[in-house]
């Protein structure tokens, strides 16, 4: 077992279950890929700001 590689994947999948706590991620209402994206940026962008203010 590559430990180095868990440690990565084990770091996204929590990063994935903090931002599906807003709605429109875990629901998905934007029809455009672009949207989507957008809203997933800016779902990471709070997540992250807090740990560095």
């Amino acid at each position: 077992m590559d430990w180095c590689l868990y440690k990565y994947r084990h770091l996204v999948e929590n990063a994935f279950l903090k931002i599906k706590k807003y709605r429109a991620i875990a629901t998905r209402y934007d029809k455009l890929a672009r949207n989507y994206a957008s809203n997933v940026a800016l779902a990471f962008v709070m997540v992250w700001l807090p740990m560095h203010c």
